[in-house]
């Protein structure tokens, strides 16, 4: 398993901390057949199967990525972002839950902005090719 930790501008996480998003709190893990993606409260998990493609993305504007996890107007897509230079940017076969407790709200893609970016995309781009 590989855990990733979140790269926290400390801009970004003064905001963060309102919202109750910390470094201790904030991860990616890929490992036995699934990816996983936390920021504080918020949480996606989905089978790596899931996965159609990973793409490395940026950089963000500040007021549309600093604080809570964001969702995308247009596309419904969700951010973890805890800087504004890069990240990686996860798309689903399936939508997945993970904006809102109930699970109705689902999500075709996910950005995050871990401290190992490029490792992060080659990792999943391995494991979803294999």
């Amino acid at each position: 398993m590989a855990r990733f930790a979140f790269q926290f501008d400390p801009s970004y996480e003064r905001l963060s901390k309102l919202f109750g998003v910390t470094p201790e709190n904030a991860w990616v893990e890929v490992g036995d057949g699934r990816f996983e993606a936390h920021l504080g409260r918020w949480r996606v998990r989905t089978p790596l199967t899931n996965i159609t493609a990973v793409e490395v993305t940026g950089p963000y504007r500040f007021w549309k990525t600093a604080g809570p996890a964001r969702l995308g107007v247009t596309d419904l897509g969700l951010t973890f972002a805890t800087n504004g230079d890069r990240g990686v940017l996860v798309t689903f076969r399936d939508k997945v839950p993970g904006m809102e407790p109930t699970g109705r709200m689902k999500h075709p893609e996910l950005t995050v902005t871990v401290e190992d970016i490029d490792g992060l995309a080659a990792l999943l781009r391995e494991r979803i090719s294999a």
